[in-house]
């Protein structure tokens, strides 16, 4: 029997030491994995050079090897990920995981199965909560804009409140979730690759459900790869 590979693709630099362990969870071990970054090998002059964001323009933020929070233009960003995703399926890969929440129009691969969490948690979430309304917490707050779109599959529309997991303290997770709370949230959203269980544990004392993206998209993934 042929081996099976997973590809997971950071719009950062891989490995994601905050991620592989959810992602470890709940695909199986005998899974070979292939990480990489959309930014790897790249100094930060290039990176600035190749995906800085023009004023304005929606952004998505990642974190660096040595744990630098940075900015990236979307835009820019798209052409870097579908030559990271081409090369990811030439090595093998059966699957591919795109370790971002953000939305990317037209991405493919030809054979690889591409796994996009900006498709799945929105209708996934939107099952979920039904009528009762969500609060999503989103890394940087020009992203309750530029991301808002995703979020037609709900009922109600959701309300936000920004902190980064990378630059970010616990206590600022945990006074977001308070504020979302206090304006009717009934469940949050952590939606942003870079969250961890550690940030859901801080919320969990609210007393309300706590989704998490990143567990989300690898429980759907385990699906597709018999975990």
């Amino acid at each position: 029997m042929r081996e099976r590979v997973l590809g997971t693709l950071t719009i950062g630099q891989a490995p994601r030491p905050d991620v592989v362990p959810i992602i470890d969870r709940y695909v199986p071990a005998e899974i070979r994995r292939i990480h990489r970054g959309v930014l790897d090998g790249l100094s930060q002059a290039e990176i600035a050079a190749r995906y800085r964001p023009e004023p304005g323009e929606p952004v998505l933020v990642t974190r660096l090897q040595d744990g630098t929070e940075i900015e990236l233009s979307r835009e820019r960003m798209k052409a870097g990920v579908q030559q990271a995703l081409t090369s990811l399926e030439a090595e093998g890969c059966d699957a591919i995981l795109l370790l971002c929440t953000g939305t990317f129009d037209g991405l493919a691969c030809d054979k690889a199965w591409l796994v996009e969490p900006d498709h799945i948690i929105p209708a996934m979430v939107a099952g979920l909560v039904e009528r009762h309304q969500l609060g999503v917490i989103v890394p940087i707050a020009s992203q309750i804009g530029s991301e808002r779109e995703k979020w037609r599959p709900l009922h109600r529309p959701p309300i936000f409140a920004a902190v980064s997991p990378y630059g970010g303290t616990q206590d600022a997770v945990v006074d977001a979730g308070k504020q979302l709370k206090a304006q009717g949230a009934d469940a949050i959203l952590l939606d942003c690759i870079g969250f961890t269980e550690r940030h859901r544990e801080a919320l969990l004392p609210l007393g309300l459900p706590v989704i998490l993206s990143n567990a989300v998209a690898a429980k759907a993934l385990s699906e597709l790869l018999g975990g």
